[in-house]
């Protein structure tokens, strides 16, 4: 089960893109997620499918060719191997504030309760969850936190803003 943003409230749904290996033949019908290589390398093909196409980056990917391309993608897939590796948040950011990307963007792979918050910020509004985590889990983790270091493009003041605006840390959130 995916765990999804819809309509500014995170739900639970059915994956409905069928994961496609490299060396296997894609359907002619359905919404297919294949390998970031194999979008770039079989690009003209896959862009022309009726059907929705997404692709999945591992945690060691790179972007390259990718961006300018991602507004023809429905989904994009980013995995954490282990959780200790955050390159995909900063794919996530590139993704959404540099290259603009506005589809399903999907966090999977090794994923803890306690990243949840910093997740969403970076641009994820997809969660592909380990079991142990429930919706109220998924929703207190994103509650939890109210004031970031850190600006990104979610909208929300940083700390910093907050202090020189006398904001408080509900306006914060507010704004996002």
């Amino acid at each position: 089960m995916i765990l999804r943003n819809i309509n500014n409230r995170f739900e639970f749904g059915e994956d409905a893109f069928e994961r496609i290996e490299d060396d296997a033949p894609v359907p002619a019908t359905g919404a297919v997620l294949v390998s970031a290589a194999r979008w770039l390398g079989e690009h003209d093909i896959l862009a022309k499918r009726k059907e929705p196409v997404g692709v999945w980056i591992e945690g060691d990917g790179d972007l390259e060719g990718l961006g300018e391309k991602c507004a023809q993608l429905e989904l994009i897939v980013l995995r954490f191997p282990v959780f200790k590796d955050g390159r995909a948040y900063s794919q996530a950011r590139l993704l959404r504030e540099r290259y603009g990307f506005k589809g399903e963007l999907r966090a999977t792979g090794n994923i803890l309760r306690d990243q949840l918050a910093f997740m969403e910020r970076c641009g994820f509004n997809a969660f592909e969850l380990d079991e142990r985590i429930g919706l109220s889990q998924f929703n207190e983790a994103l509650a939890e936190i109210s004031v970031y270091y850190q600006p990104t493009g979610d909208g929300r003041m940083p700390v910093y803003q907050l202090r020189t605006t006398q904001a408080s840390p509900g306006q914060a959130r507010a704004a996002a």
